[in-house]
């Protein structure tokens, strides 16, 4: 089961790859990974997830900071 801080990071480079028109295989072949891992990153029935070295990934394709996929404050 996905915690709620790594739920908030997938929503956020969820929100980022669909404003930017990837696809889910798109992205993932930015990231240099399978076609299918951001599917499963992305739906619940997995427990597949984004690690740090995915978000500075991310980072970089979105230009941005890795900061900006956490949230300002704590999550509860």
């Amino acid at each position: 089961m996905k915690s709620s801080i790594e739920q908030y990071v997938i929503k956020k480079a969820k929100r980022l790859r669909i404003s930017h028109k990837y696809s889910q295989s798109e992205l993932a072949h930015l990231m240099n990974l399978s076609a299918g891992f951001i599917g499963k990153v992305e739906s619940p029935k997995y427990d597949t997830k984004y690690n740090l070295g995915h978000v500075n990934v991310l980072a970089k394709i979105f230009k941005c900071k890795p900061s900006d996929f956490l949230p300002d404050e704590p999550i509860e």
